[in-house]
């Protein structure tokens, strides 16, 4: 039997979709499964043993319609018996249809009966998710199968090599950091800029982070965020630079996840980072946009290990009756509403019950 899933987008989808591949895996151990995915998210699934192959779908194929057509018509000569398409929009829809797959399974929307066999309904967002709705309608696509679901496992994870361990732990001693302390690692802006916690505010939280004692700091960024990464890093008090070491840090994906698998903990922004180190079974405080629907990443909150803060906690009435559109559009606004001194305790708390 060939399975083909299919998740295109971010690193934060394209990791939260491999516990699709990881409970066929379990429970079709003879299966052939491939995974489908945009090249810049590959290496989130560098090691991982319940994936037999993967696709990358390059974004030339995409943006050519010659090219997308011949793509489909390859994968339609691998003869998959079974297509899961979490993505769910149009350029899916098509490579899924076209694959001959006698079972073919996608989210419901008003045309999509064409391309599926079997169209599913997301779960209401207003109602109460139970592991957060990224993973709740993940799981949802397995249900065409029938698969034990007293077996289902809803945690993604992340494989690290004993080499990338090695280095990676040569890299912290180079970097002298303490292992007595705790090392939190400090994911300082997000994917966009209208997911990154103002500038001003994350310099205060990581002035709360360095106030606890016996705690190293690594700041998450890449080479092209790193004037914001220093214009945080200048406004920091001197003891409290003291605990950062601001040279050490994944210029890569794959390192990332390496340095974020010697930390112990991660505190910032909703997004990849905060994704990998969940996968990494590391605790995580998640600072969510005004604009992201917290029900939906806010995944396995527990309120111990796993808490997350967003506007609409503190000041609900201003959600009342308006779009996602105009919420969207007036981010920086409401950013500016969720002032660290609304969740300091909370942060203090978290830190305290996980080192």
């Amino acid at each position: 039997m060939r399975i083909l899933v299919i998740q295109q987008k971010r690193i934060g989808d394209v990791l939260t979709s491999t516990i699709i591949c990881n409970n066929l895996k379990k429970q079709y151990p003879d299966a052939t499964i491939d995974y489908m995915c945009y090249t810049n998210s590959l290496d989130v699934l560098i090691g991982n043993p319940y994936i037999d192959n993967i696709v990358p779908l390059p974004h030339k194929i995409r943006k050519n319609y010659f090219s997308l057509f011949k793509f489909i018509f390859e994968i339609r000569a691998k003869k998959y018996d079974i297509v899961i398409d979490v993505y769910n929009k149009l350029e899916t829809n098509l490579i899924t249809m076209f694959t001959g797959a006698k079972i073919k399974i996608g989210y419901y929307k008003w045309y999509t009966t064409i391309f599926y066999t079997h169209n599913l309904k997301r779960f209401d967002n207003n109602a109460q998710p139970k592991y957060g709705f990224a993973i709740d309608n993940r799981l949802l696509l397995l249900e065409p199968l029938n698969l034990d679901k007293s077996k289902l496992d809803p945690y993604p994870k992340l494989f690290v090599s004993p080499k990338e361990n090695e280095e990676t732990i040569a890299l912290f001693e180079k970097h002298k950091i303490d292992r007595s302390k705790k090392t939190i690692m400090i994911s300082l802006l997000g994917s966009e800029k209208n997911k990154t916690y103002p500038l001003q505010y994350m310099t205060k939280v990581v002035e709360y982070v360095a106030n606890h004692k016996d705690v190293t700091i690594l700041f998450n960024y890449f080479d092209s965020q790193i004037e914001d990464a220093k214009t945080i890093y200048n406004a920091c008090s001197k003891e409290t630079q003291e605990k950062i070491r601001f040279d050490l840090f994944g210029k890569d994906l794959r390192s990332f996840v390496a340095i974020m698998n010697q930390c112990d903990l991660i505190i910032g922004n909703d997004g990849g980072a905060i994704n990998m180190a969940k996968a990494l079974n590391k605790p995580a405080f998640t600072i969510f946009s005004p604009f992201v629907e917290k029900n939906i990443w806010a995944t396995f909150e527990d309120g111990l290990k796993n808490i997350s803060v967003h506007l609409k906690d503190f000041r609900p009435d201003l959600f009342t009756d308006i779009h996602h559109d105009e919420i969207k559009k007036n981010h920086t606004s409401l950013y500016q509403q969720l002032t660290p001194e609304l969740f300091k305790d909370k942060i203090d708390f978290f830190i305290t019950s996980n080192t």
